[in-house]
């Protein structure tokens, strides 16, 4: 299977997997960027935990599901936001306000839309969550 977006194939994995009622899923490769994602979607009690399992190729992640994903989806192209432009893009991927996470790329790493926000940060859009 050729992988075009790995991070757009890891959030379908993980919808698919939440959607079937599975306590964990698998995917690979484990890139960091995927890895900070992960850290956002736990911090918001998306997922319980996850750890990197060294393959020795490019590495598998192991997550424990919590059964409260109703979509997850990489967003394409990864528009660049400004840090007063966020509403558009919550109106547009989010169902409404104060529900879900738009995660963002930033100079400071990768945050939610409301801890941009709240550091006054614009970048690049990677995935909403709800």
């Amino acid at each position: 299977m050729t992988r075009m977006d790995p991070v757009a194939d890891a959030l379908i994995t993980l919808k698919n997997s939440d959607m079937a009622s599975k306590g964990e899923c698998f995917f690979r490769p484990a890139s960091k960027l995927l890895g900070e994602i992960l850290k956002a979607m736990q911090k918001n009690g998306y997922i319980n935990t996850f750890e990197f399992i060294d393959d020795g190729r490019e590495g598998i992640y192991r997550v424990e599901l919590t059964g409260k994903i109703n979509q997850c989806r990489a967003i394409k192209p990864r528009y660049a936001v400004k840090r007063s432009g966020f509403e558009k893009y919550e109106k547009r991927y989010l169902p409404s306000k104060d529900v879900g996470m738009l995660v963002v790329s930033t100079p400071k790493g990768v945050l939610t839309h409301t801890e941009a926000k709240e550091k006054g940060l614009g970048g690049r859009l990677l995935a909403y969550v709800y």
